[in-house]
């Protein structure tokens, strides 16, 4: 009896351990789902922040890490109405784009609020050229209609004559009309040019402009008078023209470190990797660039109505087709552009309208190097050189000097030290945008940064409300700028030989794009009112 009483009490306390053991796994459940869930729990959104600390401001989509780079707890931005949270999305809650497959940072990017704000109403002065209608011909006086059927008739035998001479050289018949659909890409190109930007980027043009460079038979090839390096002007059928640069050294080659910036050679991969860089951060100052491979002796050397260009064509002792041209560096035969044998890497630019319609001023950049092996700029001597600058005209009032820093800024992220001058359409007086011409010596070294490219923005200590949201907005993984770099450049025709940009490159685009950032910080340390707010209604 004693036996069977111990039994039964010692399986009671069995069932109650077990109970009690169960019990406590199961709580031990239940606070990790709890822990799993909180970690799970999203960041308050824009709308949310933006109502508690009314002065900052965070790109939607990118608000976390942004909070956690801000400085001792400054924020970038301050002073934000309420219109411009409006404006760039701030109260929205962005959606990223889930990664997966056919997933694209470059359409995600190019989605995002901060590349389709609003645009002012362009009115008839902020076009560079305008085609002319037949309501412009309406207002003649009575007097001069015999003299105009005279003009017109001779016109019209002229005319007959211009175009039998120009199909038996090979160009296009051209019936062009006030209708833009009769046009050819680089004129719709032309004509699509404003006070504000070279191009819209979400003109369907582009495409075609970029698509006729890398397609169209080559009328006509002739060397570019001016310039240091070898530059070569391509005709097409259709009256177009581009320029070309000619592959000169391998993607992989860096810039000796033993040569100066006016001794390195010119790129044609850069020129095509600036034209990108420059649509990526919404600048759109750069006229369409795009990659082809010719046939040097089809394609150069026996259409080329240019003796000086002729004469310098050889042929390697490998059996390779050069040639070397006239100009001041690098034209010899110890400097030569070779196929393999025939074939031949370029870039071709978009050319702009000619001078004689759209004539343009060139500008010395303010931070312009002394091109000198012993001499230093003034601007590299005072650090408060700046404050100079912003007492001169035309860096005394308007976006002028903004202007010149993000030119700074995209130098510096492709590492060009090679901007002594700048270019302004002379139409829209200062009230424009800067041309980011002649980028060959971009994208010369990929280990080595260069920080007195950025001497405008660290001296001013001044930048574009617009420039800078965009930068952040690289910054963040979901928009990383050497992603959207990579998959941009893929698109070119000549991604089929070779990438563009080697991978060191555009590792560095991130690395750069952080220095941009951190010197932005510094700035917003040191100084209260850095933010050029050129979203405001009526800012430009």
């Amino acid at each position: 009896m004693r036996r069977q009483s111990l039994g039964r009490s010692t399986r009671s306390v069995c069932l109650v351990l077990a109970c009690l053991s169960l019990a406590l796994h199961l709580l031990l459940a239940f606070l990790c789902l709890s822990v799993l869930q909180t970690a799970c729990v999203l960041p308050p959104s824009s709308s949310s922040s933006s109502s508690s600390s009314p002065s900052s401001f965070s790109i939607p989509g990118t608000d976390a890490q942004h909070r956690q780079s801000h400085h001792k707890g400054k924020a970038f931005l301050s002073d934000v109405t309420e219109k411009e949270n409006d404006l760039i999305g701030a109260k929205m809650v962005y959606k990223v784009v889930q990664k997966g497959k056919g997933h694209s940072k470059l359409e995600a990017l190019f989605n995002h609020p901060l590349y389709n704000l609003p645009r002012p109403e362009l009115q008839e002065d902020d076009w560079l050229l305008r085609v002319k209608g037949d309501e412009d011909d309406s207002d003649t006086e009575n007097e001069e209609e015999e003299r105009e059927e005279e003009d017109r008739e001779e016109s019209a035998t002229n005319d007959r004559e211009w175009r039998s001479a120009s199909e038996e050289d090979g160009y296009d018949k051209a019936a062009w009309t006030s209708d833009s659909e009769t046009h050819p890409p680089w004129l719709r190109f032309h004509l699509g040019i404003s006070r504000w930007e070279l191009y819209d980027r979400k003109d369907p043009n582009l495409a075609e402009v970029t698509h006729y460079l890398a397609t169209q038979r080559i009328l006509n090839v002739v060397q570019k008078t001016g310039g240091t390096q070898l530059k070569l002007l391509m005709s097409f059928p259709n009256y177009g023209q581009a320029l070309l640069k000619p592959m000169r050294q391998s993607r992989d080659a860096e810039t000796d470190v033993n040569l100066f910036y006016f001794s390195d050679f010119e790129r044609h991969n850069a020129e095509i990797a600036a034209f990108h860089l420059d649509r990526l951060l919404g600048f759109n100052r750069i006229p369409p660039v795009v990659g082809r491979l010719i046939n040097m002796s089809t394609e150069i050397k026996e259409i080329t109505t240019d003796r000086r260009l002729s004469r310098t064509f050889f042929t390697s002792p490998v059996g390779n087709m050069c040639f070397y041209g006239q100009c001041e560096y690098y034209c010899s035969t110890e400097h030569p552009v070779c196929g393999r044998p025939h074939v031949l890497e370029v870039s071709l630019a978009t050319m702009l309208p000619d001078l004689s319609l759209a004539p343009r001023r060139s500008w010395r950049s303010p931070w312009r190097r002394s091109y000198s092996r012993t001499k230093q700029a003034q601007w590299e001597k005072d650090p408060a050189y700046c404050d100079t600058v912003k007492q001169t005209p035309p860096y005394n009032q308007g976006s002028r000097l903004v202007d010149v820093i993000d030119m700074a800024i995209l130098d510096f992220l492709m590492s060009n030290m090679d901007r002594h001058h700048y270019e302004t359409f002379e139409k829209f007086g200062n009230e424009t945008f800067l041309l980011h011409l002649d980028n060959g010596r971009a994208f010369g070294r990929h280990s080595r940064d260069e920080p007195s490219i950025l001497a405008p923005l660290r001296q001013c200590c001044r930048i574009r409300r617009s420039t800078l949201l965009r930068l952040q907005l690289l910054s963040h993984p979901d928009f990383r700028l050497s992603d959207v770099m990579r998959e941009s450049l893929a698109r070119d025709p000549l991604k089929r030989v070779a990438p563009l940009l080697s991978e060191p490159h555009l590792s560095a685009l991130d690395r750069r794009l952080a220095t941009v950032l951190q010197v932005v910080r510094d700035c917003q340390d040191h100084h209260d009112d850095i933010i050029y707010n050129d979203l405001e209604a009526g800012a430009s």
